[in-house]
């Protein structure tokens, strides 16, 4: 039998490597960026043509690269960053694997214009494919130039799977997001199809927070500040109050590298248990700095992962240094010991000798109900009382005002007739079918048994329904709001919502962009009623970043089911006996009262041998 193992091409290899590496454009990006960075580039410019298909350009000014190089950057594990393999267990660089511009050139073209500080002349590059075109000196600026084109052009099934230009971008500007938070000394600018999204200065990172979230967030940023021997936390959290329904302001970074961690998440959330609005994520920018040996930041391709070595401790000093923020702030009650000194405390009572209780004086013939005639002055010493009336200057014969009104304390009120003393559970049973059991379920008797419903659940499916009449008979019906209201959102966020604002528009809103991530909600549909329309807005967001579905593709069913969500009644709301009634008539009315837009069951019913059973 012939041998039929065989070593693959260097060019299938990397393209193998190529998907785990580069997922998508956004995956370019970071890597080179973070390049630049770790080539010590104080100012780093980013240009993205069709969210990165056509064109993906990062422009530094850090210290270039010689010829040779330039050359060996592309290859397959070529770094700079590491010499031995013990480097790997201490790495405080971003990039280091050496897989990044191999993995790039092998699913793209690539031109590379670098040059040194002290050289005259540069390299420039071009690469298609893993396989150079050209190699020749060039003038160019000092620092680094990386133009890639066409991403995926030789693997169309990877490029077929690409979601659309919005979504990819969004992708996009959330790298730049982590990146820009991590080093806010560093200028960074990000362009798409010729419009700037971010001109970030260097600065400090209460100033890079608010420049990219926006000036609102400032008031809302609450500081931290724990030094330990175990890890140091910086940062910012922000205020329950201004805790918003999306999930999109919480970053950690660890030596200035972003890291997802639910563990530390949960230790965040627990921070703030009881004091968050329902459905609401606080927003926080927290900071780790701690020794590079005490973390593994390569269990993870996208080293987004990181494993620490004293998880626990860090988890219960991340905790305790929230809380202190938020007692300080008043947030939640805590005790300063810094000033127990000025507490009164009392001092042993042996000091003061025997200790007396305080006497209390009563006047055992004090009856409140005699009239101002008879009744007694207490003179509060010895308990000794004086029979004389009350003298009230400027005022006489004021008692004849109340003659006849006395009441008498002896007669029992006659029952009235048609005026029941106590109404009884049994009579509220018979006047109201349906209950709400929890502030969740509507319990109501059926002829089978009892129906359980689902009242968030029916009545997403009630608006679902509405709006999809909506979009069908082109029946918009906006409601204008008396008082406009703006609100600014993130980056991602705001292109997001740019988006799919034609879909909004035919469901009824008045939505319009009022530049720098800014909106004004001039309407709303009529269908919805609603006192919070930016509240239904940012669920609305929330639930379609979750959807499933293509965001080219049925957009506006989409649109019509994460806004049913958004403005649904919650979980905990007290229905009143007219709106449980109109709800379920308004289900039953539904063409599928069963499942909910997402196909989840909106109600249930118990057989009536069911009840006997348990009682059996």
């Amino acid at each position: 039998m012939a041998d039929i193992i065989q070593l693959l091409p260097d060019s299938v290899a990397n393209q193998i490597a190529a998907g785990e590496v580069i997922q998508r454009p956004a995956s370019v990006v970071k890597e080179l960026v973070e390049n630049a960075i770790d080539a010590g580039a104080t100012q780093i410019k980013v240009n993205i043509k069709d969210a990165g298909r056509t064109l993906i350009q990062i422009i530094d000014n850090g210290c270039g690269m010689s010829d040779t190089d330039a050359r060996m950057a592309f290859e397959r594990h070529a770094t700079s960053k590491i010499r031995t393999a013990s480097d790997i267990f201490a790495i405080s660089t971003m990039g280091f694997r050496g897989e990044a511009l191999a993995s790039v050139a092998a699913i793209a073209e690539v031109e590379l214009r670098t040059k040194e500080h002290d050289q005259e002349l540069g390299t420039f590059i071009h690469i298609s494919g893993s396989s150079i075109i050209t190699q020749e000196p060039v003038r160019c600026d000092n620092g680094t130039n990386f133009q890639i084109k066409n991403l995926f052009f030789n693997v169309p099934a990877r490029r077929k799977f690409l979601k659309s230009n919005p979504a990819e971008l969004k992708h996009i500007i959330n790298e730049i997001q982590r990146i820009a938070l991590a080093n806010p000394e560093i200028s960074i600018s990000l362009h798409h199809n010729g419009s700037a999204i971010y001109e970030l200065s260097g600065t400090n990172k209460r100033v890079r927070i608010v420049s990219m979230f926006g000036k609102n967030i400032n008031q809302n940023l609450i500081p931290l500040d724990t030094d330990t021997s175990v890890v140091k936390i910086t940062g910012f959290i922000g205020q329950p109050k201004h805790a918003k329904r999306t999930f999109g302001e919480q970053f950690f970074f660890v030596n200035k590298r972003y890291m997802k961690h639910p563990f530390f998440n949960k230790a965040v959330m627990q921070s703030f248990e009881k004091i968050l609005p329902p459905d609401s994520f606080p927003s926080y920018f927290i900071y780790f700095d701690l020794d590079p040996a005490d973390i593994d930041v390569n269990i993870h391709p996208t080293k987004t992962e990181i494993k620490f070595e004293n998880e626990s401790a860090i988890w219960q000093i991340l905790q305790a240094s929230i809380r202190e923020a938020l007692g300080k702030f008043n947030i939640v009650p805590s005790i300063d010991f810094d000033q127990a000194g000025s507490l009164d405390i009392p001092m042993p009572l042996h000091h003061f000798g025997d200790v007396k209780a305080p006497e209390i004086k009563v006047d055992p013939t004090y009856n409140p109900f005699e009239t101002s005639s008879s009744s007694k002055s207490y003179s509060g010493s010895g308990g000794n009382s004086s029979s004389r009336p009350i003298e009230r200057p400027g005022l006489t014969n004021w008692q004849s005002l109340y003659k006849g009104l006395e009441p008498n304390f002896d007669e029992k009120p006659e029952k009235q007739e048609d005026e029941p003393v106590q109404f009884r559970m049994e009579e509220q049973q018979t006047t109201k079918n349906s209950v709400q059991f929890k502030n969740k379920y509507i319990l109501t008797p059926v002829k089978s048994g009892l129906m359980v419903i689902d009242q968030k659940r029916a009545h997403e499916r009630i608006l679902y329904e509405r709006l999809m009449l909506v979009l069908e008979n082109n029946e918009v019906a906006s409601q204008q709001q008396l008082f406009p209201e703006t609100f600014e959102l993130n980056a991602s966020d705001a292109t997001l919502l740019t988006s799919i604002l034609p879909e909004l528009h035919a469901l009824g809103f008045d939505i319009r962009d009022f530049g720098k991530n800014s909106f004004i909600i001039n309407g709303t549909p009529g269908v919805l009623n609603t006192s919070s329309p930016i509240e239904v807005i940012e669920s609305l967001l929330e639930e379609y970043k979750n959807s499933p579905a293509n965001l080219q593709e049925k957009a506006r069913e989409t649109v019509a089911i994460s806004l049913a969500q958004a403005s649904a009644i919650p979980y905990g709301q007290t229905l009143k006996p007219g709106e449980i009634n109109e709800l379920i008539d308004n289900l039953f009315a539904c063409q599928t009262p069963n499942f909910s837009p997402k196909g989840k069951k909106i109600l249930s019913i118990m057989p009536l041998d069911d009840f006997e059973k348990l009682l059996k």
